[in-house]
Order: structure tokens, then sequence, then C-alpha cells
């Protein structure tokens, strides 16, 4: 229900033809008048925007490939749209400052979306935060231009939206203060959960996307496959909540229904469960504090089985090395997640075997982990030499 006289919030839409956009717009057309979309972003799907546009009449609509950008023009001036299409990177930090916009849904995928969403932090908006990059990378750096424009931070992944929610209203990053012992992620274990480690290393892109529980993109699916989307929860998690390493646990729950979950001082441990649906923590970070309707079936746990198992790094290195990052610190999580994103796109274009992917991200560790991370352009000179690590190493295999 929209309060009478309320001023709708004004949203921009990072990755808005992505499956978290998607599902954020799809809870945005269920509340007409609480929301206002200032500008929705892409990259390459033309008429998914196209069709965003129709629907949601936008200011802006951007596209990060110029000959998409080109296309959209033409088909908005065909149709007679109001929306006005920009291109490129530096349009992305445009329309996530804006002055008129106070809610960013940041959801591109990969490191693309960090300097928008940083950009975003230190002019101080609502941030939903969907792209997990923007922390593993970037952690130290993001937190501080938080807290420096008081800007506000919603956490989007399903896992840690459950933690904000199982954790106390006033939680200040103090565990000991609000009397918590540890963060529980739970992982569903994926597509390749009770594989072998030979028929794992020999998995096709086409196994590793088929993900049982959630319907993803595919680098996302490939993440979960490997776990390595769980390591990256692990650092998003450190700095999301101010939590050491040690005070974050992975379980694996196949069913998915908890989604994580916060074990206190006195033995209570509270768990956040729901149907397996982005809507349910998108609706939540739109509507906070309050709660809105999300368009999500009710759960019903009537004969379910709900079970849990310690995770296998042995066949899932992945969230070990994710681990061993985090301890490492300055650029580590940098290097980690690009030599990431270089072998996942290498597999899926068959490239390269799954095992590959594993081998790829220690190898360049090893190579590059220790380096400076004071600042954005390190960061980013980090991913950088990073990528052309990993690809080097993937050619030669």
């Amino acid at each position: 229900m929209t309060t009478v006289g309320m001023k709708p919030r004004v949203l921009t839409v990072l990755g808005a033809t992505g499956t978290i956009g998607v599902n954020t717009l799809d809870v945005v057309a269920r509340h007409p008048g609480r929301f206002e979309v200032f500008a929705l972003t892409g990259a390459t799907q033309v008429e998914r925007m196209l069709g965003q546009c129709r629907i949601h009449h936008p200011r802006f609509a951007v596209m990060s490939e110029p000959a998409a950008a080109a296309a959209l023009r033409a088909r908005v001036a065909e149709e007679g749209l109001t929306v006005e299409v920009l291109e490129g990177a530096a349009a992305l930090i445009e329309v996530a400052t804006a002055p008129e916009v106070d809610t960013l849904m940041a959801a591109i995928v990969g490191a693309a979306g960090l300097p928008a969403t940083l950009a975003a932090a230190q002019a101080g908006k609502r941030i939903l935060l969907a792209n997990k990059e923007t922390l593993v990378v970037s952690g130290q750096l993001f937190m501080d231009a938080i807290a420096a424009s008081g800007a506000e931070l919603l956490p989007i992944d399903s896992e840690h939206n459950a933690i904000f929610q199982a954790l106390p209203r006033d939680f200040n990053g103090d565990f000991l203060q609000a009397g918590v012992k540890a963060l529980w992620l739970t992982a569903s274990g994926g597509p390749f959960r009770t594989l072998s480690a030979a028929a794992i290393a020999a998995a096709t892109p086409a196994q590793a996307v088929a993900h049982p529980n959630w319907v993803m993109g595919k680098k996302i699916s490939v993440d979960s496959a490997s776990l390595m989307n769980k390591g990256l929860e692990v650092i998003e998690a450190r700095w999301l909540f101010n939590a050491r390493p040690e005070q974050i646990k992975v379980v694996v729950h196949p069913q998915s229904i908890v989604h994580s979950m916060v074990e206190y001082a006195d033995g209570s441990v509270i768990a956040q469960m729901g149907t397996p649906d982005m809507r349910t923590p998108i609706a939540y970070a739109l509507g906070f504090p309050e709660r809105i309707e999300a368009g999500v079936s009710a759960l019903d746990l009537m004969g379910r089985q709900l079970t849990f198992e310690a995770p296998d790094t042995a066949r899932f290195p992945c969230l070990q090395l994710a681990f061993d990052a985090l301890a490492a610190g300055g650029n580590a999580a940098a290097v980690l997640n690009a030599a990431n994103e270089v072998a996942v796109a290498r597999f899926l274009d068959g490239a390269v075997a799954f095992s590959a992917i594993a081998a790829s991200i220690a190898h360049t560790l090893d190579t590059l982990a220790g380096g400076a991370a004071d600042t954005l352009d390190d960061l980013l000179e980090a991913d950088r030499q990073a990528r052309s690590v990993a690809a080097t190493y993937l050619e030669a295999r």
C-alpha cells in the first residue's frame, strides 16, 4: 500500500536487463506511485531495454556498448518514447549520482559496476547492493565512502539480506555489543554438490549453469557451481557486517529455504526463511524499513525436510581460495575476482575445463597478491594485471 502523500523514491537501476534488474522492476510495478524510475542501464539487450522503457518511462536509458546504444536510440525514436539514450561508463556514473536520484539498485555483474556504485556511495545515495564485486574488490574503500557521505547500504544478495534481517535493527558492526557470535551463510551446494571430483572436473557449461534452485545469469550460476559465489559472499560479509573471517561460517543447505542465520552468544540462532525468489530481498530493501508485497509465493514447510552439511573444500577449492584472499588482504580479493571472471568466461566459451577455474585463480593469487589497495586506481590496476596473468595461464593449458 502506498502511503498517501508519500514522496516516491527516485530509482536508477544499474543492470536493469539482468535477472536482478528484471525482478526489481517487477516489484516496482506492483507499487505504482511508490517508486519513480529515473534511469535504466544495460549492456547489449536492446529489445529487453526497449520493453522496459515502454513500461517504466525512465528519463534515461544507458547502454554500455555503443552499438547497442545506437540501436536502442533508433528504436526509441521510431516509437516516439521520451527516454534519452546514453552510452558508456561515464553515463553510468552520471545516472547513478544524479541529484534527482535517491536510490540506486547496483546490479551490474562484474567489476564493470564498481566505478558507478562507488560514485553513488560518495554521493550519499541509498544503495541496494547486488553487485558482489563492489565489496569484493574495493571493500575498505567502499565502506569508507559510505561512512564519509552518510550513504545508506542495503544488501540484496539473499544471504546477506537474510543476515541483515536477523541482526538487531540498531546493529552497528559491534559483535560484542550486539551479542553476535557468528554469521552463517547458507549455500545450496549448486548442481555439482553430490558429484565426484573427477565428474566435477569434466563438467560442461550446460551442466554448470543448471542451478537446482535459483534462476540466475550464466556467470553467477558457474560461480555457484564452483562455490566461488559463496567465497565472494564471505568477503562481502566481512565488509557489510564488520566481521572477522573466523566469525563467518558456511553451511551447505541444498533446499535453499534457510537463506542465512545469525548465531548469538546466548545460544540462539535466528534464521531468515522463505521461498527461493530474489524478489523477497529486493522488496525488503526497496521498502525498508517497511515490508512491501513482492509477488512471492508463500513458503510451505509441510512435508519438507531441511538438511545441512559442511562444505567440501577439496572438491570445491574456490571457497578456500576466497578465505585465503580475505586473510591476505591488500589487493588479493581484487586479484581473486578478476582471475575468476576471466576463467569463468573461458569455461563458458568451452575453451577450458571446469577444473581450470580454481587452478588459474590460485596461480594468479600466487603471482600478484600482496599489492597496494589504497585507491580505486590501485584496485583497477590489480584487476587489469590479474586478467592478463589469468588469461596467459589459461592459454597455456
